[in-house]
C-alpha cells in the first residue's frame, strides 16, 4: 500500500496537463478534477471491445481495440495538442515539474497506448499506475481518517452559507458541501444552480480539499443531512460530522426572512411554484395554498412564512440528541470581518 500511494503521489506532483483517457460515460461517473477527457474509445467503442473481450478473449479485443486506435490517430493528436498547448511544455526536457500525465481506469493498455504516441512527438508523458481505480482508493481512505471538523448549524435563513463563504475568504479551512453537490439541501436547493454532479464525483471533489488541509486544524463544515438532494455525504465522514462540535447560529426571525428573500425572490414563479408543490403533503393544504397564492402575488414574506415554520420542525428534529453545542447568537449581526473574532471567541 505504501508504494502505491508513493506513486499516485508523484504521479499527483507534476504540474503538467492531466489526460483521461477513458470514454466519456466513465469519465462522467467519476474523475480525477482538473484532468481533460480525451477517450481513446467512446461510449460504443468501449462496450464493442468490452463484449468481444467476454465472447472471445482478450487477444481478439485488443485487435479489434487497434483498430480503432489506428482510424482516429490522427484526431487523437490533434485533441492532445489542443489539451498540452496551454501548458507550454518544452517536448526537449525530461523533469520533475512539468509533464504531461495520463490515466485510465487501471494503468493498461489505454493509457500506455496514448502515451506511445506522444512519445513519437518526443513528449515524456507519465502514466498512472493502476490508474483511476488506485486513485478512488486513495480517496475513500480518505475519509477514514480523523479530521478536526467543526460544524456550522442554525435554522433555515440563518445564512450559514454565507458565513462558510467569509470563512473561506479569510483563509479558515473549510468544506463546502452544498456547493461541491451544486444543491442548498432543500425542496429549494436546486434552484439556479448547476446540474449535480455524480455521486462518485461528489466524493473526489470532497477529498482532494481534505487533503489540501492541516489535519490538525479546524474544518468548518456546515451542519447537513446525509443527502444534498441526490449527493450522499460519504458515511465515515457524516459519522464525525454528527459527532464534531457545533456552534449553532442564532438569528432573528426577521433578520432570517431577509436572508431568505434575498436567496429566492430572484427565480421565476414557475420554478418557487413547483418547489412548494414537491412538499404540499407535509406543508398541509391550507399552507401550500397560501404560499402559492403569495408567489403569484409576489408578497416573499408571506412565501417564507408558509415554509419556515415547516422547516423549524425539521430541524428540531435533526438537532435531537446532539450535544457540544455552542450558542452564538448574530442577531442584526452583518456578515463582515468582525463576526471571525465573535467564533474564535467561541472556539
Amino acid at each position: 500500500m505504501y508504494f502505491k500511494r508513493k506513486e499516485l503521489e508523484k504521479f499527483r506532483s507534476f504540474n503538467g496537463p492531466l489526460i483521461d483517457v477513458r470514454s466519456p460515460s466513465e469519465y462522467y461517473k467519476g474523475h480525477m478534477p482538473n484532468s481533460i477527457n480525451i477517450p481513446l474509445f467512446d461510449n460504443d467503442e468501449r462496450s464493442i471491445i468490452g463484449t468481444i473481450y467476454k465472447k472471445e478473449g482478450r487477444k481478439k479485443a485488443v485487435i479489434e481495440g487497434l483498430k480503432f486506435f489506428e482510424k482516429k490517430m490522427e484526431l487523437l493528436l490533434d485533441h492532445l495538442f489542443m489539451g498540452i498547448d496551454s501548458y507550454k511544455i518544452d517536448p526537449t526536457k525530461n523533469n520533475n515539474e512539468s509533464s504531461i500525465r495520463i490515466y485510465c481506469s487501471r494503468g493498461g493498455m489505454r493509457s500506455q497506448s496514448i502515451a506511445w504516441l506522444l512519445e513519437k512527438y518526443k513528449f515524456y508523458p507519465i502514466t498512472l499506475k493502476r490508474g483511476y481505480k488506485s486513485y478512488r482508493k486513495w480517496i475513500l481512505d480518505c475519509f477514514s481518517k480523523k479530521w478536526n471538523i467543526l460544524i456550522i448549524g442554525g435554522k433555515t435563513g440563518t445564512g450559514k452559507t454565507r458565513l462558510l463563504s467569509l470563512l473561506e475568504k479569510y483563509k479558515y479551512q473549510t468544506i463546502d458541501l452544498e456547493g461541491f453537490a451544486c444543491h442548498r439541501g432543500s425542496t429549494f436547493g436546486g434552484l439556479g444552480m448547476d446540474e449535480q454532479p455524480t455521486n462518485e464525483q461528489f466524493e473526489n471533489e470532497i477529498a482532494e480539499k481534505l487533503y489540501s488541509f492541516k489535519s490538525i486544524n479546524n474544518i468548518f463544515v456546515e451542519a447537513e443531512s446525509a443527502n444534498i438532494g441526490k449527493c450522499k455525504i460519504p458515511h465515515e465522514f457524516f459519522n464525525q460530522m454528527k459527532n464534531s462540535k457545533r456552534i449553532e447560529i442564532l438569528r432573528s426571525e426577521s433578520n432570517r426572512l431577509d436572508e431568505l428573500i434575498d436567496t429566492y425572490s430572484i427565480f421565476k414563479k414557475e420554478e418557487l411554484q413547483e418547489s412548494v408543490l414537491r412538499i404540499k403533503k407535509r406543508l398541509g393544504p391550507q399552507r401550500t395554498k397560501k404560499a402559492i397564492e403569495s408567489i403569484h402575488k409576489e408578497k416573499w414574506e408571506d412565501v417564507c412564512r408558509s415554509v419556515l415554520d415547516y422547516y423549524d420542525k425539521c430541524y428540531e428534529y435533526e438537532r435531537l440528541g446532539k450535544e457540544n453545542i455552542t450558542l452564538l447568537d448574530l442577531t442584526d449581526k452583518k456578515y463582515d470581518k468582525n463576526i471571525l473574532d465573535l467564533i474564535n471567541n467561541v472556539l
